[in-house]
């Protein structure tokens, strides 16, 4: 899975004001990052703004991300859902085949146990072929899948290959790190996180920012790869307060507002998300240009 290492990008789904999909603007988002040189690209991740999206929307957007992929990248796509037998029926209608796993959050609002959210990954295991990637992003699920339930994943089954990880506990990380299986990988689900994590042992990031500011992004995480600790360190301190600056107001309300100024998409968003405020949006251009 050699294809998961560096830098992925949780694709947003740009707006019209009326609410309706740019789709122009996502083809050209796509190429923006590929040529800014992104290893991989998430189809459907929650950045997308899944939750308000209709099937059929799903349906398009996908199509567009592979036709303006044209094959170059390898593509993840985002399946996930607090009902287990729903997602396990998606992943059973969906067609896989042009993607490299499914990247699957823990199940939000339900606050699981540890057994619930290892019986949850179970029952998708063992219902699919497909190669998945766990999610944990316990700030947006209310429910953290501990160390111990990630591993316990990891041993036994085959197909379960990494976890995203973005717990704001980052020696939750080193644990998985210390005791996981050889080929299992650990990606990080935290921008400010994700050369850290490379350093300690991950294999990169699945990012937010990169899609607005690629080529630095990649570049260090490829330095962090490469253990060329003092030259990515310099880059992490230079992206920091822009990648700061994103989250502010919540995601992806910021990277859109970055985007925007970048005359990739417009920066709007479907309720309950607004767009950033005018204040953000001014400290977010000031901070690109500087950049």
């Amino acid at each position: 899975m050699n294809e998961l290492t560096g830098t992925g990008i949780a694709l947003i789904t740009p707006f019209h004001q009326d609410g309706s999909i740019d789709f122009p603007a996502l083809e050209k988002l796509v190429d923006h990052a590929i040529k800014g040189g992104v290893e991989y690209l998430v189809c459907l991740g929650t950045t997308a703004e899944t939750p308000t999206l209709t099937k059929n929307e799903k349906i398009e957007i996908v199509s567009t991300i592979k036709s303006a992929n044209a094959g170059r990248l390898p593509l993840v796509l985002g399946i996930g859902g607090n009902n287990t037998a729903e997602v396990k029926d998606e992943f059973s209608q969906t067609d896989l085949s042009d993607f490299l796993a499914v990247l699957s959050a823990s199940p939000a609002y339900n606050k699981p146990t540890q057994e619930g959210i290892y019986q949850h990954y179970k029952a998708l295991a063992e219902n699919t072929e497909a190669k998945i990637i766990l999610y944990n992003v316990p700030g947006r699920t209310s429910s953290n899948i501990n160390p111990e339930t990630t591993l316990r994943l990891a041993h036994d089954f085959k197909n379960i290959v990494a976890i995203k990880e973005a717990s704001p506990n980052f020696l939750q990380s080193t644990e998985i790190l210390k005791d996981k299986p050889e080929d299992f990988m650990v990606i990080s689900g935290d921008d400010e996180f994700g050369l850290p994590m490379t350093l300690a042992g991950g294999k990169g990031v699945i990012s937010v920012i990169a899609q607005g500011l690629p080529e630095e992004y990649t570049q260090m995480i490829r330095l962090g790869l490469e253990r060329k600790v003092d030259e990515a360190y310099s880059l992490h301190y230079r992206l920091m307060d822009i990648t700061r600056s994103i989250y502010v107001e919540g995601n992806p309300c910021g990277i859109k507002s970055l985007l925007a100024h970048k005359g990739i998409c417009k920066p709007f968003t479907r309720l309950p998300l607004v767009h950033a405020s005018e204040n953000l949006s001014k400290r977010i251009k000031e901070l690109s240009e500087k950049l």
